[in-house]
């Protein structure tokens, strides 16, 4: 039997390993910018075309490499990182594999001017698809200059797969922060398509952090800082009146790169507990300076999964030094009675027989604190006392009559034995249609716990969740918006300001088209920064800068590239924040217009993301929990 097993050629194994290494334009940029770093660059210059598919350009002023070392650097295996496999234990550098420039030259044309110092003669080398094709001496300033054009040329499966140049903006722009933000004091600037989109000069962390997303979040952070003989941590939190459902700035590093690592953002959920809402997030950017024996950073290509020997000690570390942080700010947030957009929960009607008395004003009259006359301050408290009796007595009115109406209904929720509520979600929308139309449905509903309506139907009782039936209706009602191109906005009086981070702006203007036909106006005031000067109507009480960078936020995560995808991302993301809330008393009316435009859609029974908003119990199952 003949041999089967064979080498494969170099042009094939960079092929492969840029499948790892090289996945998108970004993945170029991450990859020359740490070399970049590495050579010990002062100013690192970025120049991207068409979001890096037609071009990017990376010019640096750092050592530069002699005629040699440049055409070696593009073999495989090819550093001057490491020497042997115990350097993998004392890495100070970002690169260290050799593999990411043979994978770039493997899938795009690539050309390198380099030169070691001023005034003298460099190299230039030119690389197509790991086909070596030219190297002479040119002319060049001292640095690096590299130039990828047609990434993927000859791989047309990945070039095809590529997102939107909106979406593989954002990318670049998310790993330019990342680098950006661990090394402030390197210049750096990022130019798309000729236009400036970053300038940053050298600063301080937290000046840098600023020019990256802005200065208002500069009064939302707190200073972090703790050294032990195991780590340092340093950095910024964030407030915890300054959480959010998404958009939140979450950041670490260690030894100057740029990890994930959800075992150490636990730790900070866990200092946060019980001082954000559930389901909101802060922001955070966290510096870990450990001794690089006593982590791994070889697990993955992409360098950011990292472990750590001591990870347990260190996680109790971080929360006690965020714990810490918290309460030397005095950053646990005050009461805020914000009742607007809240339910209007009756204070007496709703309880007539709790026998709730007004409060008694009582008077002292050895008090005088400022020496009135005994007359006068008597004559004055008589005067407010009548006032006082007169502004509280309308909130009496119909006690008695609202008494008289409830004595008839005499069975509490706790009565109706709703322990175990089958689920009706696997009921036919045929069938949801047929309890509408039954000659049996109830005019009058019944609303348990602030959150479920309950009515009979014909084959039983219908249990609603209020607050999906409502998105489930605020969604066909957004959609038909965006279809119709109806611009129903509310101009603000006083204008709102929200500033976008620059990996989110590529995705804004992308989404710019479908926030103007639900109701956004918004005018650039530069830097990331937007005046909000209109919004939807009917979402009294939202946040709208919040509104704005979550539905920003989750067209990032969601990466949608037909507009009909983008419009029922926006349509679900505002249909989510204006429904009404678990808990929101409703009148009889309100819950009748509910139902009735519940069931006027096609299909009333599952939210757009596929979550259940009725169920029905029918009447043998009721009659099974009184056997």
């Amino acid at each position: 039997m003949s041999d089967i097993i064979r080498l494969l050629p170099d042009s094939v194994a960079n092929q492969i390993a840029a499948g790892e290494v090289i996945q998108r334009p970004a993945s170029v940029v991450k990859e020359l910018v740490e070399n970049a770093i590495d050579a010990d660059a002062r100013h690192i210059n970025v120049l991207i075309t068409d979001s890096g598919k037609t071009c990017i350009q990376v010019i640096d002023d750092g050592k530069g490499m002699s005629d040699t070392d440049a055409r070696l650097s593009f073999e495989r295996h090819a550093t001057s990182k490491i020497r042997e496999a115990s350097d993998l234990f004392s890495l100070r550098t970002m690169g260290f594999r050799g593999e990411a420039l043979a994978s770039i030259a493997a899938v795009a044309q690539v050309e390198l001017k380099t030169c070691q110092n001023e005034g003298q003669i460099g190299t230039l080398i030119s690389i197509s698809g790991s086909k070596f094709e030219r190297q002479e001496a040119v002319a060049c300033s001292k640095g690096c200059n590299f130039s990828v054009k047609n990434l993927f040329f000859n791989v047309p499966v990945r070039r095809k797969f590529l997102k939107s140049n909106q979406t593989e903006l954002s990318n670049i722009l998310t790993e330019f922060e990342r680098i950006v933000l661990v090394n402030p004091d390197i210049a750096f600037t990022l130019y798309h398509n000729g236009t400036e989109m970053l300038n940053l000069p050298p600063l301080p962390i937290r000046q840098r952090i600023m020019g990256v997303f802005g200065k208002k979040l500069n009064q939302d952070l707190l200073p972090l800082e703790i050294n032990t003989t195991m780590v340092r941590i340093h950095g910024f939190v964030s407030k915890p009146e300054a959480a959010r459902k998404k958009g939140a700035r979450q950041f670490f590093f260690v030894n100057g790169r740029y990890m994930r690592h959800p075992y150490f953002h636990k730790a900070i959920a866990d200092a946060y507990e019980n001082l954000i809402p559930v389901g909101e997030q802060v922001s955070y950017f966290i510096y870990f300076d450990v001794d690089p024996a006593n982590i791994d950073v070889n697990i993955h290509p992409t360098k950011t999964e990292i472990k750590f020997e001591n990870e347990q000690a260190i996680w109790q570390i971080l929360s006690a030094a965020v714990k810490e942080t918290l309460g030397r700010f005095n950053a646990v947030p005050s009461i805020d009675f914000d009742v607007e957009g809240m339910p209007d929960i009756p204070a007496f009607e709703a309880y007539p027989d709790a026998g709730v008395q007004p409060p008694q004003l009582t008077y002292d009259p050895t008090y005088n604190p400022f020496n009135v006359s005994q007359e006068s301050s008597n004559a004055s408290f008589d005067s407010y006392s009548r006032k006082a009796s007169t502004r509280w007595e309308p909130f009496f009115e119909g006690l008695g009559k609202r008494g008289k109406e409830q004595e008839d209904f005499s069975v509490s929720p706790d009565d109706m034995g709703m322990t175990e509520i089958p689920s009706g979600a696997e009921e036919s929308e045929k069938e949801g249609k047929e309890h509408l139309a039954s000659p049996e449905i109830s005019t009058s509903h019944y609303q348990y716990k602030g959150c479920y309506i309950l009515t009979s139907v014909k084959s039983g009782l219908m249990v609603i969740d209020q607050q999906r039936a409502h998105i489930r209706i605020l969604y066909d009602r957004y959609m038909h918006q965006l279809a119709e191109h109806q611009h129903v906005s509310q101009r603000l009086l006083f204008p709102d300001m929200v500033q976008f981070s620059p990996s989110e702006l590529p995705v804004l203007d992308e989404i710019s088209d479908e926030l103007a036909a639900l109701g956004f106006e918004l005018s650039s005031l530069g830097g990331g920064a937007y005046a909000i000067n209109g919004v939807p109507a009917g979402i009294e009480g939202l946040r709208p800068e919040t509104l704005l960078t979550g539905m920003v936020r989750t067209a990032m995560e969601k990466g949608c590239k037909l507009r009909e995808e983008i419009q029922g991302m926006l349509a679900l993301s505002l249909a989510k924040a204006a429904a009404i809330v678990p808990g929101q008393v409703l009148t009889n009316d309100e819950m009748n217009n509910l139902v009735d435009e519940l069931f006027a859609l096609p299909t009333p029974n599952y939210t757009p993301d596929g979550k259940v908003v009725l169920a029905v119990l029918k009447d043998c199952d009721l009659e099974k929990l009184f056997h």
